[in-house]
């Protein structure tokens, strides 16, 4: 069994992913463990293994957490409210809330200000659907197919929507043109809600689609713009797993495989894609590429609590 590797690029950790454990790295040096975090700060197993060891601990209540302990809030965003209860608790906050999310926010605010009822296209239950959705007391719906758009109500002008950050984008547009058939006025968001990296990797999985014949996308199952990218390949019509680490890799997916692309979700560490391509060198690889795309140069600063 012999075949080639191509890795994706871009690929991994996204700036908004760099930043968020640049916090936590930051308050472990400056206050020592334990450090609390409320949610898993990304979503990949390996990073939060590695930090609850280091005495990181993830808590999904406020409860849990010891007045005046440090809190991060999630690379994932929270609502009013639990900023509002953590500052209760006497809780010292630090904020890893992605900035794109943020900006989601604060359109979400904005739109609610000026009166418009507001429809987030996103997955229910993901902590980022939950803190944009909290931004605002009411006049806001969610929709993740076009079943659900079809059976909203008329809802009211003037109306608009917004997007979580790390959807499919040929599956948003599909519900975007839904939503505009049903509500042709509706307001678009002044720049796109769907992020650049989520993107950039999604376009990057369709160019790497044309040359392999199967595609491994490095990231945990709780990860969705990791699950989205399985998504694309698949919807190109390449076969494709979500895998968590090198011990995933089935050999016997490798079968008849000539040229097999790899590439890992935003919140998945280089770490494991080299890990990967050691398995797959271990199983048959012959060479090993790197698909060629301008390097990413977005850059996100720490908070000034920790910037200082």
């Amino acid at each position: 069994m012999a075949f080639t590797v191509t890795l994706a690029n871009p690929r991994g950790f996204c700036a908004g992913v760099d930043r968020a454990l640049a916090i936590v790295e930051q308050a472990l040096q400056r206050f020592g463990p334990p450090i609390y975090v409320r949610h898993e700060v990304v979503h990949n197993r390996r990073v939060i293994e590695t930090l609850a060891a280091r005495g990181v601990r993830f808590v999904e209540s406020l409860e849990q957490i010891p007045p005046r302990s440090i809190l991060i809030f999630s690379a994932h965003g929270v609502s009013p409210a639990v900023r509002t209860e953590a500052q209760r608790r006497q809780l010292t906050i630090l904020d890893a809330t992605c900035p794109l999310v943020t900006k989601v926010h604060r359109e979400v605010i904005r739109l609610h200000a000026t009166g418009h009822t507001i429809v987030m296209i996103g997955h229910r239950g993901h902590p980022e659907v939950e803190g944009t959705m909290g931004q605002v007391p009411d006049r806001i719906w969610l929709i993740e197919s076009e079943k659900e758009i079809a059976t909203l109500p008329d809802l009211p002008a003037p109306l608009a929507y917004v997007t979580q950050t790390t959807l499919s984008v040929d599956d948003c547009a599909r519900l975007v043109a839904a939503l505009r058939r049903r509500f042709p006025h509706i307001v678009a968001p002044p720049k796109e809600d769907i992020c650049y990296a989520t993107q950039n990797r999604q376009e990057a999985v369709k160019r790497l689609a044309r040359d392999v014949d199967l595609i491994l996308v490095i990231g945990s199952p709780n990860s969705s713009n990791s699950n989205r990218l399985r998504e694309v390949a698949s919807a190109q019509g390449i076969d494709a797993y979500l895998i968590d680490d090198a011990s995933s890799v089935d050999p016997s997916w490798l079968s008849g495989r000539r040229h097999i692309g790899v590439t890992a979700g935003a919140s998945a560490p280089e770490t494991l894609v080299q890990e990967v391509v050691h398995r797959l060198l271990d199983l048959g690889a012959t060479h090993v590429y790197q698909q060629e795309s301008p390097p990413e140069t977005v850059r996100f600063t720490l908070p000034m609590e920790l910037s200082r």
